[in-house]
């Protein structure tokens, strides 16, 4: 079991929500999308943290939106909590963000690509607040050990694993659903990256395409396959988005999806 604040998340007993856009925009639509959000999981009573990247530091393009970045976007991100009283995440790029990052977050996530990067863990353990780490998408799910191990090193074990899919030729990701068991060994709660998974990386050009329409299914299979927590990029009109737009879910649509995924973690669980 890991303590988040005013949550406990178990493995297969706490269905939980890591959701929000992509990446801060501006200040008004993040506390909206949060704020439905938030409705959203009260309704159905899934514990809930809202997700907002400051800054998007691997992007396809240098021309690419990549956010307002470290101090206005924590600044953007605490007025989330101030107002709606929420857990918030937010991704680390370097091991100098971690302290300050912690002064705002719950929660400090390690992008998939930086998940072998020693220095960055360890900062990150050493906040003691909880981490959630993303596999990378070359690294098989047993690999993941070493990386809880450099964490864990700092007395650290508040941790999630996120599974994001596999690299595969180009431009596309595969999800091997055997991860989500394979890293349940290790005790801690699985998270499956529904929107990420379905991204093709650059497979836009100058930036990274995706099909939003198959993340639905995909976090099904996840959660029958043990996954806990879901993360999901969503937002109002994705088409619209400045960041990930293509593999982001609609925000309206997300309702019936979090029905379904209830549905069957539940029956698993049952």
């Amino acid at each position: 079991m890991i303590s988040i604040n005013n949550i406990s998340l178990s493995s297969g007993k706490d269905f939980f929500l890591i959701a929000g856009p992509c990446v801060i925009e501006n200040e008004a639509i993040t506390i909206d999308i949060a704020r439905s959000l938030q409705k959203m999981c009260a309704d159905r009573n899934i514990p809930f943290i809202f997700k907002a990247s400051f800054d998007k530091a691997n992007r396809t393009s240098l021309s690419a939106y990549r956010g307002p970045g470290l101090t206005k976007g924590l600044q953007i991100l605490n007025e989330v909590k101030t107002q709606l009283k929420v857990n918030v995440i937010s991704d680390i790029h370097e091991p100098e963000q971690a302290a300050p990052a912690a002064e705002v977050l719950d929660v400090l996530q390690i992008p998939a690509f930086l998940c072998r990067q020693t220095d960055l863990l360890l900062a990150a353990g050493n906040t003691k607040k909880a981490v959630n780490i993303k596999k990378a998408q070359f690294l098989a799910p047993q690999d993941m050990k070493h990386v809880i191990d450099k964490i864990s090193s700092t007395g650290n074990k508040n941790l999630l694993l996120t599974e994001r899919g596999t690299s595969f030729g180009y431009h596309n990701l595969v999800v091997d659903m055997r991860s989500i068991p394979e890293m349940a060994t290790f005790g801690y709660p699985i998270v499956f990256d529904a929107t990420h998974s379905v991204q093709t990386p650059g497979g836009a050009g100058s930036c990274s395409g995706g099909d939003r329409t198959l993340a639905p299914i995909l976090a099904q299979a996840a959660v029958a396959a043990g996954a806990d927590g879901i993360l999901v990029e969503v937002y109002p009109e994705p088409d619209n988005a400045l960041c990930d737009g293509p593999n982001s879910i609609r925000l309206s649509d997300l309702p019936a999806i979090l029905d379904r995924l209830l549905a069957v973690y539940r029956a698993i669980h049952s």
